[in-house]
């Protein structure tokens, strides 16, 4: 007896979509709106993804104290870096735990992606440590780091058609501080899966029936190909502790 995986990844897209509806029609308020959504987002990736994970709305610091912009949906590990400062509410992830960053808006448009685009800049730019890590094989040398992935999530897209010359370009001019948009979903038109090479896109793009599965299913294969992140340097944060 088989069963219409199809159906059922489809249905928990039109559960989300609905939400999301309601919300735009319900709140008045742009930044309610927008709350809304980041909530329905992250709640729905934290239960897809396995629990290694944790997605939270925060800002992302290192050990010099520098800080990125307030990222809508950051993705990161819940073992080897916990999370380690909170303050009058606001979390503040380090950036050794960083996987992914998303941004969260109603609409992908040019404008949208060159946001997105910058907010990862500003947790790309952060420094980040990487200590020897020591289990039952022994020591193991400082792991290599890898390039936190970026994307962007919205209800629709902005472009007819949704995905043509006017999105490929947007994404191009994205690449201007060497900063690229990974991946990303406009929930009713579509999702897409970006490679890069030499400054130009190869894009892989959904059913617009699916965005939401391919979009999740694409994250969890890009994560799974990270591996595991660095072991934060405690002795680099302690650092403005001492005299």
């Amino acid at each position: 007896m088989g069963i219409d995986l199809r159906y059922i990844l489809a249905h928990h897209q039109k559960a989300l979509l609905a939400g999301l509806q309601a919300s735009r029609a319900i709140l008045e308020n742009a930044e309610a709106k927008g709350d809304a959504a980041e909530f329905q987002w992250t709640e729905l990736i934290e239960k897809f993804l396995p629990r290694r994970y944790q997605a939270s709305a925060a800002f992302v610091l290192d050990a010099d104290g520098e800080v990125s912009e307030f990222i809508d949906v950051v993705i990161h590990d819940r073992h080897f870096c916990p999370l380690l400062f909170e303050e009058g509410g606001q979390k503040y992830i380090p950036a050794e735990s960083v996987y992914a960053v998303l941004e969260i808006k109603q609409t992908l448009s040019r404008g949208h992606i060159l946001y997105a685009a910058k907010k990862a800049s500003s947790v790309r730019r952060l420094r980040r440590t990487s200590a020897a890590i020591i289990n039952a094989g022994g020591k193991q040398g400082p792991r290599e780091l890898f390039d936190i992935l970026a994307g962007i999530l919205a209800v629709e897209s902005s472009w007819t058609p949704p995905f043509g010359e006017s999105f490929e370009q947007a994404l191009k001019d994205g690449t201007a501080d060497h900063t690229t948009i990974d991946l990303g979903c406009a929930l009713r038109d579509g999702s897409f899966d970006i490679s890069w090479a030499d400054g130009e896109p190869a894009i892989d793009i959904s059913a617009a029936d699916v965005s939401l599965m391919f979009f999740l299913m694409r994250l969890f294969g890009r994560l799974q190909a990270l591996g595991t992140v660095p072991a934060i340097d405690l002795a680099e944060y302690g650092r403005t502790l001492e005299a």
